[in-house]
């Protein structure tokens, strides 16, 4: 979208509002970034980012080719301050030459009467130059192969995905490849940016980390803490470390449950708009039991476990989601036709116990696609979580052989079943009707 150029017509109606308002936007986004640079004591500073934003909004009211000169000029700018700096030793100043260029050009989308854009442009780059030193050192932090996963994610994303067919491959339609795709790329990205959360906060507490870890994998979370009750002996474990044990187990329960939630909203809306009762029932039924142990103190929270949760998306990873994915949507739908939505429930069942996020997106996949009605795949979705909740009853019980923290976490159990049950319930009665 181009403005016009301003003409006599428009400069003989005053008040120019309309003009007025674009060059206050452009003055205020400039401001906005320089205010970041004259903090950090940069050379070009409030005044300089002012006036190029100016110019910006100058350029684009008087026309295309005066944004065009605008830029340049900025562009001039930008040199003399590059020479300048060289002049005194203190290096290019990349980040800011490409602050100042950035905001010319809000300032031109200002003058040509664009609001939102070069706001939310002039927010994330102050946003930027402000963290410098969060990023450098999570930057830093990063190991090869969480850049590799990483890149590995867009690639399948944006450069794999578009390429997939359209339709089932196959005759009896029960392999679509793009439903498929989609649902390991969501699990893969959820469990990306868990885990991304989960190593920026760090060990803070047993009880963050439990919340975090359980985000990732809730499975590796409850192994954990039942290994570190374990190696400290049933003699050596006060009961208030079994109880903050505890509810680190139930945040990371608490944790599964709502991102199979968001998995679930995110591939069927409309499926976790009939069993968010359940999932609300269970997550609150987590909460409460979480907040039944005794108050924390900071040097008896403060160690948290070291979890040893690798990067959740790599070829392997993506690999072993998509066959597990991709053998619940075959043998869910054969069910669903031999059995009918007891079939559909009891692959789900069993596919919580191996992995939850991928029985969820299976269950969601199928709503989405009309093979199954919503409110099916919203109760398969709550019983695939149900067993994973199950699995960890196990996990405690064969690791620890801890009888308190084994009851507990049965007591847990059990209240969250029921909890599911009862939530599920009114979705059946929906079905029913």
């Amino acid at each position: 979208m181009v403005a016009p150029a301003l003409g006599l017509t428009e400069s003989a109606h005053w008040p120019p509002l309309e003009s007025l308002s674009r060059v206050a936007l452009a003055l205020a986004v400039g401001l906005f970034v320089g205010l970041e640079r004259e903090w950090r004591g940069k050379e070009a500073g409030l005044r300089t980012f002012g006036f190029v934003s100016l110019l910006g909004a100058l350029g684009g009211l008087l026309g295309t080719s005066f944004a065009l000169a605008a830029i340049a000029a900025a562009g001039v700018l930008v040199t003399i301050l590059n020479v300048a700096a060289l002049r005194t030793t203190s290096g290019i100043e990349l980040t800011t030459s490409a602050a100042l260029m950035v905001t010319v050009l809000t300032g031109i989308a200002c003058g040509f009467g664009h609001r939102v854009t070069p706001a939310a442009i002039a927010v994330v780059t102050t946003g930027l130059l402000a963290y410098k030193e969060k990023l450098a050192t999570f930057s830093h932090r990063l190991t090869a192969e969480e850049l590799r996963s990483a890149i590995l994610l867009a690639i399948l994303a944006f450069a794999i995905y578009p390429a997939l067919p359209r339709q089932a491959v196959d005759p009896w339609r029960l392999l679509d490849p793009r439903p498929a795709f989609v649902a390991v790329l969501l699990v893969a990205a959820l469990g990306f940016v868990n885990y991304v959360a989960w190593k920026l906060a760090g060990p803070r507490g047993m009880t963050v980390t439990g919340f975090l870890g359980g985000l990732v994998n809730s499975t590796v979370t409850v192994a954990e803490l039942s290994e570190r009750v374990r190696a400290a002996g049933a003699r050596e474990v006060s009961p208030l470390a079994l109880r903050v044990v505890f509810q680190a187990i139930a945040l990371a329960t608490l944790a599964m449950l709502v991102r199979n939630a968001a998995l679930l909203g995110l591939l069927a809306p409309r499926a976790l708009g009939s069993s968010w009762p359940a999932f609300a029932l269970m997550g609150s039924g987590a909460v409460v039991t979480a907040g039944l142990g005794v108050r924390l103190q900071p040097a008896q929270e403060a160690e948290g476990p070291v979890l040893p949760l690798v990067s959740p998306f790599s070829l392997k990873a993506a690999f072993r989601y998509g066959l597990v994915f991709v053998a619940l949507s075959v043998t869910g739908e054969l069910g669903r036709r031999a059995f009918g939505v007891s079939g559909l429930y009891g692959v789900s069942i069993l596919g919580g116990l191996i992995s939850s996020s991928s029985a969820v997106a299976s269950a969601g996949s199928m709503g989405a696609a009309g093979t199954v009605p919503w409110q099916v795949a919203g109760i398969a979705a709550v019983l695939a979580s149900l067993a994973s909740v199950v699995v960890n009853l196990v996990l405690v019980g064969r690791v620890t052989r801890n009888r308190w923290l084994t009851g507990r976490v049965a007591v847990l159990v059990v209240s969250l079943v029921a909890l599911g049950v009862l939530g599920s319930f009114g979705i059946a009665r929906v079905l029913g009707r």
